[in-house]
């Protein structure tokens, strides 16, 4: 293409020569008229958009955070956790081996990781930061959050401390570290930010509540391990991985997880109430389906026979919207509210059903599911 433009003007070449030196004489004149305007106005422009533009760089190197110094700060406490378990085949049983995470929440070994990740173990193994290996036990176990606490033989460990996640925003820095894929080398650290508060997630192990969402890459291996905020603490507790999208993880909050800990770690297992009912979280779209006629609150969808909620005369598809007076808007306040009493106590439980609000008192008996 350029070759054929050069030959098809190659025969007019001495007229547009002539063509161009007129041209330059006239710019010339014109130029000699108009310095004065032009001369004045354009370099103090664009110097003022220079300054403009140093200035808008230098405060966004300025808010980028560190994320190398936090890691190096809080990687001491995070461990490596390999389990040998027994699986079942259909002719003969066979050992398995899987991965996972965990952070040091006391000087004497305790350490948080995923209910899954240790669940059915015969063996739990303990790498640390420094290469040092300890067989670990399980203290204590809650299916309910997905969390555990195990223990091993060692003292003076560095801990790491877990922050309060209500001051969580959407949109706010968050890093994982954890032995993603177990890869060999150190742990892995993955930079993100919160996508969603207040997430319910259905795994295979029953409904998740009140969990944090990030497109902070959380991977096979990444369970149980800490999500960091930029001041370097623990504001969740990294459990699930949505399997058919891209950039979408989840992480117990530490807020859920705070008390469930204390719990393990003192007594070994998390003591609830059992109200004896199942529900989900109401909706405008399936307060519409159903003409349940208020669209917050708890959709009952399972009661169990004799329990507590059944001896009450709460009924399938009655909808919950309070508790001694505390109104519900969803699950997991539902959930907040119930686990904050113990069993043998008596709540007021309202609810809508048929359209019509009432009140009835139910006791409360002890839950024993691990």
């Amino acid at each position: 293409m350029f070759k054929f433009l050069y030959e098809s003007n190659k025969s007019s070449l001495p007229t547009l020569v002539s063509t161009a030196i007129f041209s330059l004489f006239i710019l010339a004149a014109c130029s000699q008229e108009t310095t004065s305007d032009t001369s004045v106005s354009l370099p103090e422009s664009n110097s003022v958009n220079a300054v403009n533009i140093q200035n808008d760089t230098s405060t966004t190197i300025k808010s980028l955070p560190d994320i190398a110094e936090i890691v190096e700060t809080a990687k001491p406490s995070v461990v490596s956790i390999s389990v040998e378990m027994l699986s079942k085949g259909p002719f003969f049983s066979f050992k398995d081996e899987g991965s996972g995470t965990g952070f040091i929440v006391r000087e004497d070994g305790y350490i948080v990781t995923n209910f899954h990740v240790v669940y059915g173990s015969q063996n739990i193994e303990v790498a640390l930061s420094d290469g040092r290996t300890y067989s670990a036990k399980i203290v204590g176990l809650d299916r309910l959050t997905d969390i555990a606490v195990i223990k091993i033989g060692a003292d003076n460990l560095p801990v790491i401390f877990l922050d309060d996640s209500d001051r969580l925003r959407t949109g706010d820095w968050v890093i994982t570290v954890g032995n993603a894929l177990a890869l060999k080398g150190g742990p892995s650290v993955t930079f993100g930010i919160i996508s969603g508060l207040g997430r319910t997630i259905r795994t295979s192990g029953g409904d998740l509540y009140d969990m944090i969402q990030t497109d902070a890459a959380i991977n096979q291996g990444n369970s149980g391990g800490p999500l960091l905020n930029l001041d370097g603490k623990v504001i969740g507790i990294n459990t699930a991985v949505h399997s058919q999208a891209q950039g979408i993880g989840f992480a117990v909050s530490s807020n859920i997880a705070q008390p469930i800990i204390e719990s393990l770690t003192n007594k070994g297992k998390v003591e609830r109430p059992l109200i004896g009912l199942s529900g989900v979280t109401s909706s405008s779209a399936i307060a519409f389906r159903y003409d349940l006629g208020i669209s917050e609150g708890v959709l009952v969808t399972y009661v169990q026979e004799d329990g507590p909620a059944d001896k009450a005369g709460i009924k399938v598809m009655d909808v919950i919207t309070g508790i001694d007076g505390i109104r519900i808007k969803d699950m997991a306040e539902f959930l907040s509210i119930l686990w904050s009493y113990k069993a043998g106590d008596t709540v007021a439980v309202e609810y809508i059903s048929s359209r019509s609000p009432n009140t009835s008192l139910v006791t409360l008996t002890k839950r024993t599911d691990p």
